[in-house]
């Protein structure tokens, strides 16, 4: 309390007691929290399923394929995946006796997945730097060009591709399964112009003034002001090639080259036994996830973050 001028204490107003929110429950509220909640058991569950098998015995599963714990618990499967169960332990409890040499083929992966990324995101970059900073003769034209290349479904470039490399001898090599789609990506390119669109071009200009080439101007002032996109693409192309499997497939016969997501097909086909090793199949896919599922979640709010800061200009 403060004392005034005649010497009587000065009336504070009480504070409200700080105590739970008053908000109401309201109809929309529960049914927005219902949606969540539906959206994200239906998003976990596989993963849950995949790991409730792998710990099963495979024998086990036939006899009880409903149960929502690991059947007959065991840690066989991961044993089989990563080779450190022998044939006979592996066809005790159900599996194929074939091995699978994960760490070769997530190796492949690694390679293959991240010299596409970054050659497709480098590309990518000069490309919007030249869409969104140089003024040449038909850049809107070629712009419009590179958009309707986003209408072009995937598929129908799966053949010409194929023959082109097959025609420069790539097949079963890196370079046959990178080259095709490592100079350029419509969607990247449209996704770093305009956010590129979106920075002050003052200190690019004083940098030109001071006699700064335009390659010294992107590599040391655009580069930086646009690592939170390129990371996100970075990210994002990742797992599109980690993922990816048709054309592997196509250009691919050979395990030299394989990437881990073949490898899962081919350890499927390979079981004698009437039904396949479902626990080690699953168990091998969940190692293949895991990289991908700790990459998004470590970097998952960037990526939000910077396709919300990305809008058209």
């Amino acid at each position: 309390m403060v004392s005034t001028a005649l010497g009587r204490p000065e009336a504070v107003p009480a504070r409200k007691p700080r105590g739970r929110s008053t908000r109401r429950f309201s109809i929309g509220k529960g049914v927005a929290w219902l949606y969540i909640i539906v959206i994200l058991v239906v998003t976990v569950f596989p993963f849950y399923w995949m790991l409730r098998t792998a710990l099963s015995n495979n024998y086990s599963l036939i006899t009880n394929p409903g149960s929502f714990l690991p059947v007959d618990f065991t840690w066989g499967a991961f044993g089989r995946v990563l080779g450190i169960a022998s044939a006979e332990q592996s066809l005790a409890e159900g599996g194929s006796g074939a091995s699978i040499q994960i760490a070769h083929f997530l190796l492949n992966s690694v390679i293959y997945a991240t010299v596409s990324t970054v050659s497709i995101v480098f590309f990518s970059t000069l490309a919007a730097y030249a869409f969104s900073r140089l003024r040449w003769k038909g850049r809107e034209l070629m712009f419009s060009l590179f958009l309707a290349a986003l209408m072009v479904p995937g598929i129908l470039t799966l053949l010409p591709n194929f023959v082109l490399v097959k025609d420069l001898g790539l097949l079963n090599t890196f370079a046959g399964m990178i080259l095709p789609g490592a100079l350029f990506s419509a969607f990247n390119i449209f996704f770093l112009r305009q956010f590129m669109l979106g920075l002050s071009e003052e200190i690019e200009e004083a940098a030109l003034i001071d006699g700064a080439g335009r390659l010294r101007v992107l590599f040391q002032i655009t580069l930086p002001m646009t690592s939170g996109p390129i990371i996100t693409l970075s990210i994002l192309g990742f797992i599109t090639a980690w993922n990816d499997y048709f054309w592997p497939l196509l250009v691919t016969s050979d395990d030299s080259v394989r990437p881990l997501t073949l490898a899962l097909a081919v350890f499927k086909q390979s079981s004698p036994q009437a039904s396949p090793d479902w626990a080690g199949l699953m168990a091998a896919t969940l190692v293949a996830a895991l990289p991908m599922l700790i990459l998004f979640m470590v970097f998952g709010k960037r990526i939000v973050n910077s396709i919300g800061f990305t809008g058209l200009k």
